[in-house]
């Protein structure tokens, strides 16, 4: 089967099974943001702990934050883990923020996927998975993330090759998928939860898998 086609139709059986994934959470985009850098190398409830104590402090905001001491930002978002490097990465996007956009992340969306995607990569401790849920999820640009689940589902289901990189495994989806915030949007949050579910980094739960009938 080709890829586009698989693509395509992996995503309707995902769908069909799981039904919608109602993702990415957070209540403004700028949290969305923040929430993309927290989640680096740890799980999604670390991340919320770190998101509620932003909150709880009302330090939820770009200015806010910006102004905090770098220690008072570490403490607060210390359930996320490697918090004193995640708080110069966070303050490193704060201040690409300020001088791009005066802190109104979402004037951000003015501009075009093209110009905006390598400005955000240029932020030290931002990579292209990060820089592609900010853009995806808080700004609704159309690209589409790539994560360990997917380069996991996708070399079982024998769609890479070795040495393979991000960006080649980007192309093949957005090559067989239309261009789409809502598409990529509900594609990546159903692979998440199908490598949450069964494609776990040791094989043997594909006979109850959503995608079983592609591994024949």
């Amino acid at each position: 089967m080709r890829s586009a086609q698989l693509i395509t139709e992996m995503y309707d059986a995902m769908s069909a099974a799981l039904g919608p994934s109602d993702w990415w959470p957070g209540d403004t985009p700028f949290e969305i943001a923040i929430g993309a850098i927290l989640t680096q190398n740890t799980n999604w409830k670390n991340v919320e702990k770190a998101i509620d104590n932003l909150k709880n402090s009302k330090m939820l905001s770009p200015e806010a934050m910006h102004a905090l001491a770098p220690k008072e930002l570490a403490e607060l978002i210390r359930p996320a883990g490697y918090y004193n490097i995640k708080t110069k990465r966070i303050r490193n996007f704060l201040e690409f923020l300020n001088a791009e956009a005066d802190y109104d992340f979402e004037s951000l969306k003015i501009q075009d996927l093209d110009e905006l995607r390598p400005k955000i990569l240029k932020v030290n401790g931002v990579g292209p998975e990060t820089a592609d849920s900010i853009l995806l999820y808080a700004l609704e640009k159309p690209t589409f993330v790539i994560d360990t689940y997917t380069f996991r589902l996708m070399d079982r289901h024998g769609q890479v090759w070795e040495d393979m990189n991000y960006h080649e495994l980007q192309s093949l989806f957005m090559d067989a998928l239309p261009e789409d915030v809502a598409v990529y949007n509900e594609y990546h949050a159903l692979i998440v939860r199908i490598g949450k579910g069964w494609c776990k980094k040791k094989a043997g739960l594909c006979d109850t898998c959503p995608l079983k009938s592609f591994l024949d």
